[in-house]
Order: C-alpha cells, then sequence, then structure tokens
C-alpha cells in the first residue's frame, strides 16, 4: 500500500500543497494565490485569516484531486514564510492585526533606537541575526503599541504571537497546539541561538511579554494532528522555508550549501554543530533541530530575487510571464554593461542597508526590452555572489558546487550565468521543490518513514552548469555590480 507525505507550502504570494510518496516522487501539487496589502510606502501585509484559507484550500484540493486515501497519510509537514508576524485573540481566533510581513520596513526607526542604545552587539552574539525590520520581533513590538487593547489582552493573557507556522499549526489542532520550530524561533530577534530558548533581554528591550510566546520544539517530532474526516494525521514536520530547502537538498554535512530563488533569494550553508558569528554581514541561524541535535547555518538573505521578475512583468508589463526573460536576456550580447540593483525593500545580506533602493545603470540610446530583462535576471547572480564571498570568508570553507531550487532555477540563461559569475559548478535537482521536499522529509523522519540516508541516497541531479568565463571577465563585471550597489544605498536618507 503506498503512502504520502503531505507538505503545506505557505509563501509569501501563495500557498500550496505537495504530496510525495514513500519514495520521496512528487506526486501532486495544488497553489492559491492571496492578496498583498501595501497600506503605506515600505509597508507590506497579509490577512492571517486568507492565509489560513487559501492553504486549507489546497490541502483539500490536492487530496481531491490525485485520489489521495487519507489512511495513506502518514504525516503533514509544513514550511513558512519566515519571520512575517500574527498575533491573535486565543479566545476568539482572530487576528488583531494583519500579518506584519518579512518584507514590510516600519520598524526601521525601532532598530535604530535599539542601535542607538548599543543592543546591536549583544543581537548578534546571541540571537546570530542584524538589528533590522526583516525580524519578527519588532513587528511585534510595533502591534502591540499600536493595536487599541492588544497590551490590555496581553495582561489577560489572551494574545499569542505566532510566524507562519505557529498560526498554522494553531488552526489545524483546533487551536490546541501553540508551538513552533527552532529554525523558525531563530528568526525572531528574541530567541537566544546559544542558550535555545527565549532571550530576556530582548523581550525586555521590545516590551514582549513572555506568555504570548509559543513553545520551541525540535524541526522534527509532534506538533499534535489534524482530526480531518475521522481520521488522525499527524504534524511530524516544521521549518522555515529556507531551512527546509537545505534539509531537502540534502545538505547534512558541513560546508554544503544551497540557494533558492523565491521572492527573495536565500543561501544557506550548513556550518554542523557549531555556530559561527559572521565579520562580512551575514546571519548565523538554525538549520533545523532533530532529537535534540541543532545544526546551524550561515545565511545570506537577499529580499528581492523573483520579486524583481514579477516586477517586470506586473510593475513594467515588458513579459508576459517570468519564463519569458530567458528568451529575451539570450538576445543581448556579452557586452551589455546594463545593471540592475532590485534594492525595491532595502540591501539584505551582506549590505544591511534598509534605506537602499532601486536603481538602474548604465542606459544608452540602444536600451531596450531585453538588456533590462537581462541585467535583471544577471543581478539575482551578483547578489548570489555577494554572499557566497562572505560565506566563504567567514567559513574559510570554498564551495565546489553550489544547489540550486526555487521557481528561478528553471531559467537556464540564470543557472548559466550564475555559475559564470560564481566561477562554481551549480546543480540543479530533478525535483526542485526543495522546500516541500524539506518539510515532507522532516515529517518522513518524524513517523518512521525514512532516515538520513534513505533520503540522499533518493536525490538526483538535473542538469550541471559549469562556468565559462575566465577570471578577468568576472572581476570585470563584478567590479562594475559593486559600484552599482554603492551608489542605491542609502538612498533614502540622502
Amino acid at each position: 500500500m503506498k503512502s504520502f507525505i503531505i507538505a503545506l507550502d505557505q509563501g509569501t504570494t501563495s500557498s500550496r500543497a505537495v504530496a510525495f510518496d514513500q519514495n520521496g516522487t512528487l506526486k501532486g501539487i495544488a497553489q492559491k494565490e492571496f492578496k498583498q496589502y501595501y497600506p503605506k510606502s515600505g509597508w507590506v501585509e497579509h490577512d492571517p485569516l486568507e492565509i489560513w484559507e487559501s492553504q486549507w484550500c489546497v490541502f483539500e484540493q490536492l487530496i481531491s484531486e490525485n485520489n489521495i486515501d487519507l489512511k495513506q497519510i502518514k504525516s503533514i509537514g509544513i514550511t513558512n514564510q519566515r519571520e512575517t508576524t500574527i498575533i491573535w485573540n486565543k479566545k476568539t481566533g482572530k487576528p488583531i492585526y494583519n500579518a506584519i510581513v518579512w518584507q514590510d520596513k516600519r520598524t526601521a526607526p525601532v532598530c535604530e533606537k535599539l542601535k542607538k542604545d548599543g543592543l546591536e552587539p549583544y543581537v548578534k552574539e546571541n540571537t546570530g541575526l542584524v538589528l533590522d525590520s526583516y525580524f519578527s520581533g519588532t513587528k511585534i513590538n510595533w502591534i502591540l503599541n499600536n493595536v487599541a487593547e492588544a497590551k490590555e489582552l496581553c495582561k489577560k493573557g489572551e494574545l499569542l504571537f505566532g510566524t507562519v507556522d505557529t498560526w498554522l499549526i494553531w488552526k489545524l489542532t483546533n487551536g490546541s497546539i501553540h508551538a513552533t520550530d527552532y529554525s523558525n524561533a531563530s528568526r525572531t530577534l528574541i530567541f537566544n541561538i546559544n542558550k535555545l530558548d527565549w532571550d530576556d533581554k530582548m523581550l525586555q528591550s521590545l516590551e514582549i511579554p513572555k506568555n504570548i510566546l509559543p513553545e520551541v520544539r525540535n524541526s522534527s517530532g509532534n506538533f499534535g494532528s489534524l482530526s480531518y474526516k475521522g481520521h488522525e494525521i499527524p504534524i511530524g514536520g516544521v521549518a522555515g522555508d529556507q531551512q527546509a530547502a537545505l534539509f531537502g537538498q540534502c545538505c547534512f554535512e558541513k560546508g554544503m550549501a544551497k540557494n533558492t530563488y523565491g521572492t527573495g533569494c536565500f543561501m544557506l550553508m550548513n556550518t554542523g554543530d557549531k555556530l559561527i558569528h559572521s565579520k562580512n554581514g551575514l546571519l548565523t541561524t538554525i538549520a533545523w533541530g532533530i532529537n535534540g541535535n541543532i545544526s546551524y547555518a550561515l545565511e545570506g538573505s537577499i529580499f528581492i530575487a523573483g520579486a524583481a521578475i514579477q516586477w517586470l512583468r506586473d510593475g513594467l508589463k515588458i513579459i508576459e510571464s517570468a519564463p519569458d526573460s530567458e528568451a529575451l536576456a539570450k538576445e543581448v550580447k556579452n557586452d551589455s554593461d546594463v545593471i540592475v540593483v532590485p534594492a525595491f525593500a532595502g540591501l539584505g545580506s551582506p549590505y544591511w542597508d534598509m534605506y537602499a533602493r532601486g536603481a538602474i545603470f548604465g542606459l544608452t540610446r540602444d536600451t531596450g526590452i531585453k538588456h533590462i530583462t537581462k541585467a535583471t535576471l544577471d543581478s539575482l547572480a551578483y547578489q548570489t555572489k555577494d554572499v557566497l564571498c562572505a560565506m566563504e570568508n567567514d567559513s574559510q570553507i570554498e564551495l565546489k558546487n553550489l544547489q540550486v531550487d526555487g521557481g528561478a532555477c528553471a531559467n537556464n540563461y540564470l543557472m548559466q550565468f550564475q555559475s559564470n559569475i560564481l566561477g562554481t559548478m551549480v546543480e540543479r535537482p530533478e525535483i526542485t521543490e526543495s522546500t516541500a521536499l524539506g518539510a515532507a522529509y522532516l515529517a518522513g523522519i518524524s513517523c518512521g518513514l525514512w532516515s538520513k540516508d534513505d533520503i540522499s541516497e533518493k536525490r538526483k541531479i538535473n542538469t550541471v552548469f559549469n562556468p565559462e568565463l575566465e577570471q578577468n571577465e568576472i572581476d570585470r563585471l563584478y567590479k562594475k555590480w559593486k559600484d552599482a550597489v554603492k551608489r542605491s544605498m542609502n538612498w533614502v536618507n540622502d
């Protein structure tokens, strides 16, 4: 009899449900987009109830369309957009405010105040992060200080905080489980990755009461169960999307790395059971916890990647669909020096400039749609090189090959240019749904369906891209990129 693991992949622009069979083969996907809200410049919000409804909708759609017998579902894994912050009333089950999305910039002044208070070294040492509006802690602070009756409800013990994984777990278990995993907790700015507990100093600094926080559990383990049509389906795996992708790419050993091309672009390198504090603008994060054993990672967080291609489609309307970008880029001669810096939400690793903004450089009279398209794709590869250089400096490990996944890795032009500019082999697996696959693997390990060794044996490579540029050309192109980035920085403050 067949067995299935269902991965719920809750992303920034859509919710998906993905089915994998006992061989780790992808058997079906259902997806539903949901609305993005932009109340003010730099503000990004989601409706938490719409997130839940879209996720539940695709779960039922997946089961129905693929004729999956509920008895065959061994476990559910959850992976999610990280840092996005939800606070809800545990009595009514209703959010007291929209979800504040990871891209949101409204709490930049809070971060600046904490920096002036001298908290930045403490944050880096104990949370592995930097003081940036990207993370959950300042978003919690904003909601508690700006939503009527929030503080009063806190005092009564009626509010709960969660990142999106926690919200989904709470909804799936009918309010019986309020929990998160180590990987998601490590992205909140209020979790101590040395002590593996909520950090009292950060909670005090951000005026966050401990009674609203979820229990932190292993990434593979017991998160309760879903009661569905007379069946109890265990929830056995939870990880933030980028850590899940690292697991899905089987980067189990120290020094192995992956890059995910999603709405943002995120490179993670497994650093084993030792955390490395970056001196080059990277984040130290928890990769996962299994059986009480913690694996750490270095992470470079690029805010805008696939979102830049969406900008070409929806903002500039110069392409009809994302795949169109590949053919356009291939039409451009290699001597084009147009550079796009897609700092639409500031710059993440390794720059951490909340005040940078997007820019286009090198325009001439003959610049057209295809040049801007190519330069936008190139920007994903350049940003990845920024992160890899920082990562190699911190870890003292020279990367031999890079595992890639996410929607944009299907673009052969981009993957070849990525290999070219890195001077490194790029490997694209047969199953590029690494985020969902990682959540499924964690759930499958929890229920005894798989072991790590089983998972490694199942992994197959689809395409290998090898570098084709000489070092002097790599250096020339990368210098132009670095010059362009420098000019885009601190734009809002000028």
